[in-house]
Formats: C-alpha cells, sequence, structure tokens
C-alpha cells in the first residue's frame, strides 16, 4: 500500500490530517516540489481538511530553537570561511512566533526584506539538520548549501493562515532538499558518461537561478542561460530525474498513480 495511500484513507477515516503527518508521511517518498503540491490538491480534492498544529506549540519559538547545535561534526575537516559562515548565522536572532507571522504577513505584501529576514532567522536550522547527513557522500559545506535552497522554497510556499510553526514546516523541505541532492549523486553513476557534464551544469545553473530569482527557473530561463533550446533542456531533466516515486498509488482503487496527475511539459 502506498504511503500516499495511507494519507488519503487516514484523512478520510479522520476527516482532516495536519501538515506535520502529511510531510511525515512523504519523506520516505522522493517527491519534487510540484508532486507534493499536487499531493496537497489531491488531498484537499477529496475533501481532507489539513490543518495545522500550532495550538501544541509553545508560543515563543525563539526559546525552543535557542540550542539547535550548529557545531563542526566530529571528522570534519573546515576551511575558515565556512568557521565564519557558521559564527554569522549563530549571531543572528531567532524569531518569535508572532514576529513570524508579522513577516509572513508582510512577504504576502510582497515584502522582500521579509522573506529574507525569515530566511536568515532558520539559517541554523538548515546547519543543525545537514549534520545529520555527514558521511553520506557529500560535503558538509555542500549539505548545507542544499539544505538553504530547501529553506528558500520553504520561505516562498509558507502560508502562515494554515497555523504551523514555519520551523516545523521548513525542516521537511530542508530535508528533501538535501536528501533529494545525496540521491541524485548517487544516482549519476548510473547515468551515461558523456552527460553527466551536461547534467551537473544545468544543476548548477538551475540553483543559481532559483537563488537570483527566488523561485524555481523555468526550462526557458535555463535554457537562455546555458544557450540552448528549451526542448533540450527538458530532456536533460528528464534523464537526471528519478521516476520510481510516480507509481505511487492513490485513490479508493489502486488503479491510478501519482504520475497520472503529474502534467506532462
Amino acid at each position: 500500500m502506498g504511503l500516499v495511500k495511507q494519507l488519503v484513507e487516514k484523512g478520510k477515516k479522520n476527516g482532516t490530517l495536519t501538515y506535520k503527518e502529511i510531510m511525515d508521511s512523504l519523506e520516505e517518498v522522493d517527491l519534487s516540489p510540484e508532486q507534493i503540491e499536487k499531493v496537497y490538491e489531491i488531498l484537499e480534492s477529496m475533501g481532507i481538511e489539513i490543518v495545522g498544529d500550532m495550538e501544541d506549540l509553545p508560543k515563543n519559538v525563539a526559546s525552543e530553537e535557542e540550542n539547535l547545535d550548529i557545531s563542526v561534526p566530529d571528522g570534519v575537516a573546515i576551511d575558515d570561511p565556512v568557521r565564519m559562515y557558521l559564527k554569522e548565522i549563530g549571531k543572528v536572532p531567532l524569531l518569535t512566533a508572532d514576529e513570524e507571522i508579522e513577516l509572513a504577513k508582510r512577504m504576502e505584501k510582497g515584502d522582500e526584506e521579509a522573506k529574507k529576514r525569515l530566511a536568515e532567522a532558520n539559517l541554523r536550522l538548515v546547519v543543525s539538520i545537514a549534520k545529520r547527513y555527514v558521511g553520506r557522500g557529500m560535503l558538509f559545506l555542500d549539505l548545507i548549501q542544499e539544505g538553504n535552497l530547501g529553506l528558500i522554497k520553504a520561505v516562498e510556499k509558507f502560508d502562515y493562515s494554515k497555523g504551523f510553526k514555519f520551523s516545523t514546516y521548513a525542516t521537511w523541505w530542508i530535508r528533501q532538499a538535501i536528501t533529494r541532492a545525496i540521491a541524485d549523486q548517487a544516482r549519476t553513476i548510473r547515468i551515461p558518461v558523456h552527460m553527466v557534464e551536461t547534467i551537473n551544469k544545468l544543476i548548477r545553473v538551475s540553483r543559481q537561478l532559483l537563488q537570483e530569482l527566488g523561485r524555481e527557473p523555468t526550462a526557458e530561463e535555463i535554457a537562455k542561460e546555458l544557450g540552448m533550446p528549451a526542448d533540450k533542456v527538458r530532456e536533460i531533466m528528464k534523464i537526471a530525474q528519478e521516476p520510481v516515486s510516480l507509481e505511487t498509488p492513490i485513490g479508493e482503487e489502486e488503479d491510478s498513480h501519482l504520475g497520472d496527475f503529474i502534467p506532462d511539459d
């Protein structure tokens, strides 16, 4: 039985699902952000209300997160710039729940400074999560950078009105970004050698544009940067993706899959 099908059954039984329940369940499935959004849409279309869990959380978010460990993991050699980075993010003031909501309201109105503030206040969360994945084939700094990209996506998609704390929401996106990066790196050995360099270049450009634009770049934007047709970019992106997760069964019958709900380019 697929994890998504289990979520659907649990949601239909209870009438509701919390964001934490959904995120914890989907952690076991390698889904892209777009596929995750589709899961939410499917659940809501089935009449399952998705609710937050703020009532179970402390009012002072900062007090809970003061003790996040951003020290260097044992056995990891890092250079001075990384040490300086860890020192600097440790100085960034954390947010209370009220401050998070205030920033989120400003973000709704297009306030870019509020986005930046929310992201900066959670950089140490990224480091504390990245530490758990040391020793899985990626450098500590690369793990942090991947986690930061997940944090950016969480900031983009955060909806305070749903009732959950930002760090609860962001933790899932950060973990997903890091685990996908580790899987992508391991997967390159199964891709034809002549494609690896092209794929890596596309990934670098895509991440650079994500940071510059504050959102996922389109195939056309990536193509312009690389100087190649958009169709070629889409083809390369498909080669680099892992399709197994699209076979996750959905619905009361097991005759449809998540991939059926993902439109073709």
